[in-house]
């Protein structure tokens, strides 16, 4: 069984802003050799989240307008930025996608992305392992 692991460095602009990682986690599959497996996405953070989503405007558009109205800025305890932790906490900062036959199994229209939920630009760090043979 291989492990390898793989660091990327983001440069971000704040909220809500979506990236699409798929194509270099595309590359890192292909150049581990690992044939069957899982990718592991992981980014470090409480303000920060990995996900799924067809990244096309419009979605990525409705997607930051369902955020908004799921956990808006006001009316929480924490000061600040309540609203980028619970935003997080409701996605995840994680992802599992198996890998079959060297390539990342995923659908059609879906893409891995990154969202950055907090309310300032930051640096972030994705990692991403890959676990298979």
């Amino acid at each position: 069984m291989k492990v390898k692991s793989v660091e990327m460095q983001l440069k971000t602009k704040g909220e809500i802003e979506i990236i699409d990682l798929t194509p270099k986690i595309r590359k890192v599959v292909e150049e581990s050799e690992i044939k069957n497996g899982v990718a592991v996405v992981f980014t470090p953070g409480s303000t920060a989240a990995i996900t799924t989503i067809e990244y096309e405007p419009n979605l990525e558009e409705d997607l930051k307008e369902l955020l908004r109205r799921i956990a808006p800025k006001n009316g929480w305890r924490h000061p600040i930025n309540a609203h980028s932790h619970l935003r997080a906490t409701i996605l995840s900062p994680s992802l599992t996608v198996p890998i079959i036959n060297g390539k990342l199994a995923l659908g059609t229209w879906q893409q891995i992305v990154f969202l950055e939920l907090d309310t300032r630009p930051r640096n972030r760090r994705v990692i991403v392992q890959l676990i298979g043979n």
